[in-house]
């Protein structure tokens, strides 16, 4: 069985991801460990050593680890937490009006102190995150975390998992061949899925075998530049016996995860004018530029300093930034259209991946933006609505995750039948102060430089994994996850309330 589930995940990320040319570097030698693996399955010393001999892989009580570089992967946990098509006395397919996973427990995990995972790509900085992305996968295997930020040393009663969920497209395009390496590595058996396999079969499910039509692939640069989708799709398109002229666009989703995780290099809610330390496409900045004849294209919104000009009339702006996650997909969206206008073998946009986790909770704001550009006139012509499907298929590929994350649960008959998923536990990175070679902006985040400036295999704790507060979730995503995961949102509370490793998140009469 071991075999046969690296077998399946690899697949998933197809041939091509998982033999990236851009992950060539990072790859030791066959048998060889890496500098955080030998840390891991060697040095006792070492805060990251597990002993797997006392690992009990087969154990069903365990929990379901899912981790992501921030909140974003809460969508994907949320499609596992509401997912009912299976009954679950049988296992057999068939809806019970009761969820699939009700007597799992998860446990989750958001590097935020690392993220974005999509920028350390464009950094030169692959070795790197893939260090991150083995760490991610040893917090959930290991006992430690953190009681808070300020806590000296760690507790260690944290449960072992029995699967692991990369709910990250980032780290599923760089990592997950290694995580399965590592996996192997350790003599583990502990089935991995990723979000990159779903994602595509789903999206092509939407297509006949003779049809013809276009998919846009919506994620992080790092994503992008991976080429996991893309590959993944051509890959399943001839496996699956599709003859039709699909054709795959890319949008590198440039500062919109940043965006809905208030990352100050690409949004601050505070600031009433441009600023020194944006990162965000601009008027002057040359891989995302802002073009000045698109302007009533992307309909940006300027209201309460949700663009960011330094002139009073927003006809002579000089210096222009977005500053806020709709208009950032604003941005994006048109950038996107104008790819196939400019194609004059274009075929009409079926289906919309989002191939980034952050992205579900814009759902909203794509289909508005999209409804518009089918509706936008120049000189009483439709400039995209001859490139555009009239129902344009938003693909979320968490949805098609809970699929096989079930399938390798019964292959291994490792359902729980006595847990709840109210017991789920909640962690999220943070700068680990006591690291004297830290380097923070304020007090609660790394510096651009510091954080992609590090070099991997100097193995040392650049985080703690803490459980989520009221010192590391805001208000205002708090805010974000009642209205759009809901489900998952009353677990977060659930384990703030009840959990001894955490005080209460927050008061309830704060969120909205």
């Amino acid at each position: 069985m071991r075999n046969t589930i690296k077998v399946i995940t690899c697949f998933m990320l197809s041939f091509a991801a998982c033999n990236n040319p851009q992950d060539d570097q990072n790859k030791a030698e066959d048998g060889t460990l890496l500098p955080i693996e030998e840390a891991i399955l060697k040095d006792k010393n070492s805060f990251y050593y597990i002993d797997v001999d006392q690992y009990e892989t087969d154990d069903a009580t365990l929990p379901i680890g899912v981790f992501d570089s921030g909140t974003g992967g809460l969508t994907v946990l949320d499609a596992l937490v509401r997912y009912d098509e299976y009954e679950n006395e049988s296992r057999g397919a068939g809806s019970d009006d009761k969820p699939d996973f009700s007597t799992e427990k998860f446990i989750y995990l958001a590097d935020q102190a690392n993220m974005p995972y999509g920028n350390y790509y464009a950094e030169g900085k692959s070795d790197l995150l893939l260090e991150h992305i083995i760490k991610d996968a040893q917090f959930m295997l290991g006992s430690n975390y953190y009681e808070n930020a300020k806590a000296k040393t760690a507790k260690n009663d944290k449960q072992h998992i029995k699967a692991l969920v990369i709910a990250c497209n980032t780290a599923t395009a760089y990592g997950q061949e290694h995580i399965d390496a590592f996996i192997e590595k350790s003599g583990l058996d502990i089935p991995v899925i990723g979000v990159i396999n779903a994602g595509s079969r789903g999206t092509l499910s939407h297509f006949d075998a003779d049809e013809d039509g276009s998919i846009a692939v919506f994620a992080t640069v790092g994503t992008i530049a991976s080429k996991g989708y893309e590959n993944t799709l051509k890959e399943m398109k001839e496996e699956l016996g599709y003859t039709g002229d699909i054709q795959i666009y890319n949008q590198g989703g440039h500062g919109v995860a940043e965006a809905v995780d208030e990352e100050p290099d690409f949004i601050d809610r505070t600031a009433t004018g441009p600023r020194d330390d944006y990162r965000g496409p601009s008027l002057d900045n040359k891989d995302y530029q802002i073009d000045r004849t698109l302007m009533d294209v992307y309909n940006f919104d300027f209201d309460h300093h949700k663009m960011l000009c330094d002139s009073k009339n927003t006809d002579d702006c000089e210096i222009l930034q977005i500053n806020s996650s709709e208009n950032y997909v604003r941005y994006h969206l048109v950038s996107l259209m104008e790819q196939l206008r400019n194609n004059a073998d274009a075929k009409p946009l079926k289906a919309l991946v989002l191939g980034c986790t952050h992205y579900p909770y814009l759902r909203s704001e794509i289909n508005e933006v999209l409804a518009e550009l089918y509706n936008y006139k120049r000189n009483g012509k439709y400039i995209y609505r001859d490139l555009m499907d009239d129902q344009i298929e938003i693909i979320d590929p968490a949805e098609y995750v809970a699929k096989e994350l079930h399938a390798a649960l019964k292959a291994k008959n490792l359902f729980n039948e006595n847990s709840s998923m109210a017991q789920s536990e909640f962690f999220i990175s943070v700068p680990n102060i006591d690291n004297e070679n830290t380097k923070l902006e304020g007090t609660d985040r790394f510096t651009y430089d510091y954080k992609y400036g590090r070099n991997a295999g100097e193995i040392q704790e650049y985080v703690k994994v803490v459980p989520f507060s009221k010192e590391n979730i805001s208000d205002d995503i708090l805010n974000r996850l009642k209205s759009s995961i809901p489900e998952t949102f009353k677990l977060i509370q659930s384990f703030s309330a009840n959990s001894d490793k955490v005080t209460n998140l927050a008061d309830q009469n704060k969120i909205r």
